[in-house]
């Protein structure tokens, strides 16, 4: 169904790329939301590559995300980050792809931009704050944003905004990583590798 000038629907993409098929899906939203683990499982569903964009920020710069951070603060890691997303974004000629981004990513004006301009689809993991913080504090991933749990609540309610103007939003309280990819293939209306 096709949105009225204005609607929501007419605003999630340039209205050349809206009806054209998906070839790349990028998870974003906060700490914690299972982008990396959602987008393993979605890639192999849909028989497509899967990215995550903290690795190849790390093969880039030849130290962890921690160590940039500790090292060279959080300006010089969104550099890299965008210079990683770029070289990404060069690639999706090679095929179809799921790609995780990192919580702080699509939060970046010029990633957002770069994202649009590419074409991609862009789905926001959402959850709330208690339930990512309790993710979080389970996972063995060192977060360098990742401090006091108020902290962490002020810094999800900052970004939040911004993730909403993704394409699609998906809840993933209470639900397992199978149920959070047959939703996405769902709304955007995907086939899985074994339906081909």
């Amino acid at each position: 169904m096709r949105g009225t000038p204005g609607s929501r629907r007419n605003i999630d993409a340039p209205a050349a790329r809206r009806d054209a098929p998906v070839r790349a899906i990028f998870l974003v939203g906060f700490m914690g939301a299972g982008k990396t683990s959602v987008g393993r499982a979605l890639s192999r569903k849909l028989g497509w590559r899967f990215e995550d964009l903290d690795d190849r920020i790390q093969a880039r710069e030849g130290r962890t995300i921690p160590e940039i951070f500790q090292q060279s603060g959080e300006a010089e890691f969104r550099r890299s980050e965008l210079a990683a997303l770029r070289d990404l974004l060069a690639d999706m000629e090679s095929g179809p792809m799921v790609a995780a981004l990192g919580g702080g990513a699509f939060v970046q004006e010029e990633v957002a931009s770069l994202l649009e301009k590419a074409g991609s689809t862009t789905v926001f993991l959402d959850a709330p704050t208690e339930e990512l913080w309790r993710r979080c504090a389970q996972d063995v991933t060192d977060r360098p944003l990742r401090r006091m749990e108020a902290e962490f609540r002020q810094l999800y309610e900052a970004r939040r905004p911004r993730y909403l103007q993704a394409r699609v939003r998906v809840d993933t309280e209470g639900r397992g990583i199978e149920q959070i990819v047959g939703a996405i293939v769902s709304r955007l209306e995907l086939t899985s590798s074994e339906e081909k």
